[in-house]
């Protein structure tokens, strides 16, 4: 009898590790951010505000730091002015700080249509996200564009 509880508890204890390695901090931040950008063309208001906190600092590629109320208000600016332009991240990292802090890195894919032409427009983005309340969300923010004629060793 002691030697299948023992068994039992081993599995419960293997079982417990292997679904807290599948719900680790850097695949809960990475899924929220690729979840986020795919949402980004749509618009939708709900999904800006779950992402970003109340008191998010937000700094844009153009050094324009920017709040969350500013961020909500150009939602539909964004819409009108890039229709068809689509978002993904490469090359992320994720460092999480204990279990409520993850610092992110990553290089951000722009790709629009203009003129009838693809163009991609890249950018490096840090964000902080911060759960509170069982929740992640982004507190600060910094995009920096990257210039056409670094290449891609280089980025």
């Amino acid at each position: 009898m002691k030697q299948a509880r023992r068994v039992v508890t081993a599995m419960i204890l293997l079982m417990s590790c292997l679904w807290a390695q599948g719900n680790s901090t850097e695949q809960q931040v990475t899924k929220m951010l690729r979840d986020f950008l795919a949402a980004v063309p749509r618009g939708d208001r709900q999904v800006f505000d779950k992402f970003f906190a109340d008191d998010v600092i937000y700094t844009r590629s153009a050094g324009v730091t920017v709040n969350k109320a500013e961020i909500m208000k150009n939602i539909d600016v964004r819409a009108a002015n890039e229709p068809s332009a689509t978002y993904a991240a490469e090359d992320i990292t994720v460092h999480p700080y204990g279990d409520s802090l993850a610092i992110v890195n990553f290089r951000l894919l722009m790709h629009t249509t203009k003129d009838g032409k693809q163009e991609t427009a890249r950018l490096r983005n840090t964000g902080a996200f911060l759960k509170r309340n069982g929740r992640w969300q982004v507190v600060a923010w910094q995009s920096t564009r990257v210039p056409e004629d670094v290449t891609k060793d280089h980025l």
